[in-house]
């Protein structure tokens, strides 16, 4: 009995001395510190850059497959992402801060935000909101807003 109580006890010894080691390591999550509309792509218009924070697009992007790019800054909550009051799905990519500019992690790299795709589908355009408060302390809320012709 002796026999099997050592080694079962040197193996959980190793993977809790791991564990805690690689969790002192890891940086603490930044909080939400920023929400911008990047651009609007669509058929009718190919890519609007809409980082300016302007209230609308210059561009008419009508019809169908519109798509929308967010970046956030920080770690967020579930988003709240609406266009005319209805919610709006979407798709989310870590980035890492490279040099000078955001990239995509690739599986490396400290993640810093997160870039997000909606896919407006068949609707036309709208009011298009996004909305997050932060997972960590102050638990700030931020938002965004454009109105897409």
């Amino acid at each position: 009995m002796k026999r099997i109580i050592k080694p079962v006890f040197v193996c959980l010894s190793l993977l809790v001395g791991l564990s805690t080691s690689a969790g002192l390591n890891a940086a603490p999550a930044m909080p939400l510190s920023r929400i911008e509309i990047l651009k609007v792509v669509s058929v009718s218009c190919a890519v609007e850059d809409v980082s300016d924070a302007r209230e609308r697009t210059r561009c008419d992007h009508n019809g169908p497959g519109i798509k929308v790019y967010v970046l956030e800054r920080g770690y967020g909550g579930q988003p709240n992402v609406t266009l005319d009051g209805q919610e709006v799905d979407g798709v989310r990519t870590p980035v890492c801060n490279q040099g000078e500019g955001l990239v995509t992690c690739q599986g490396a790299g400290t993640t810093v935000g997160y870039v997000y795709t909606f896919d407006l589908g068949n609707r036309n355009g709208g009011w298009f909101q996004f909305s997050n408060a932060s997972l960590v302390p102050p638990h700030n809320r931020f938002s965004a807003r454009l109105f897409i012709k």
